[in-house]
């Protein structure tokens, strides 16, 4: 039996993930390098390499799971059973989350096992054409142009600005701003604080991830601020997007001029999950996406 030793995620293994990365086109929002770093705090994220494959578990409330291999398709199968074998070699139940469809296809193939595979309803990603957010053409986005518009009025010396050093302090404000604003209202998301900490480790080390960054300052005051970077060949995953719920337009204008500045090449946005927030899926639909990128978890069938 392979002996997996798993490790912390660390900045420096950034190149090791790239490479897997471009390897071969991933859909879902959190297979880049920046979205499990943001994240393995409260996951506990761990990884290691082996055998041109990597393999990560998570543990979350009192369980451990997997996350999807990346590798080469080739792999896929024997990966399986490498997980397969590192569970029950630690006396854990099998749990694999957050796949692609492509890895649930793996699973069905697999001969030595079946698992009992579901659709993760409040996970799926919500994709749209890069056009769309840019344009905002037609009926369908007509109430999107009005507040875009009404924004434009309102604060007609608000001016669109790159994400740079000079300017993250202002951004780190505008965050602060909206937590003070937000927290209240949702006492009892569990994601908050770990999300207010994973943005601010961002910020603060935002050279290191290659990110593409755009904020909206008003009067010498960042209020709207967002970042992101290419996901796959055709499409950009936005990561993070702030302003204050205040300002009328406000989300709208940084929405818009970022996908204009930066991902104008760009055939798709995907703009992450719901989280099964009311408010938040709303919002998302809102826009119209084109796809819904769906992801699984599977357990071992008994």
């Amino acid at each position: 039996m392979i002996v997996i030793e798993f490790k912390a995620l660390e900045k420096a293994d950034k190149p090791t993930f790239d490479k897997y990365f471009r390897a071969r086109r991933y859909e879902n929002a959190h297979f880049n390098f920046t979205n499990l770093y943001m994240w393995r705090k409260p996951y506990k994220t761990r990884w290691t390499e082996l055998d041109g494959v990597i393999y990560m578990v998570a543990d979350w409330h009192d369980g451990t799971f997997a996350l999807q291999p990346f590798g080469s398709d080739d792999k896929m199968q024997s990966a399986i059973k490498t997980l397969l074998d590192w569970f029950d070699a630690n006396g854990l139940e099998f749990s694999i989350g957050g796949v692609e469809q492509f890895f649930v296809d793996e699973l069905n193939r697999y001969p030595d096992a079946e698992f009992e595979v579901e659709r993760i309803d409040y996970n799926f990603d919500y994709v749209y054409l890069a056009d769309d957010l840019i344009n905002l053409a037609g009926r369908k986005f007509h109430s999107k142009k009005n507040h875009l518009n009404a924004f434009r009025k309102s604060y007609p010396f608000a001016e669109y600005v790159s994400i740079t050093r000079e300017i993250i302090p202002q951004c780190r404000a505008e965050l602060e701003n909206w937590y003070a604003l937000r927290s209240p209202e949702l006492p009892d998301d569990p994601f908050l604080d770990d999300e207010h900490n994973a943005i601010i480790e961002v910020l603060d080390n935002f050279d290191d991830f290659a990110l593409k960054g755009g904020a909206i300052r008003l009067n010498d005051r960042i209020i709207a601020f967002t970042f992101g970077e290419q996901l796959n060949e055709d499409t950009a995953v936005i990561h993070v997007e702030k302003a204050d719920p205040e300002i009328r337009g406000a989300y709208a204008a940084i929405n818009q001029a970022f996908a204009a500045d930066a991902w104008s090449k760009m055939m798709y946005i995907n703009r992450e999950e719901d989280m099964g927030l009311p408010n938040l899926r709303k919002a998302k639909e809102s826009y119209k996406p084109v796809k819904l990128i769906d992801k699984f978890s599977a357990r071992l069938k008994k």
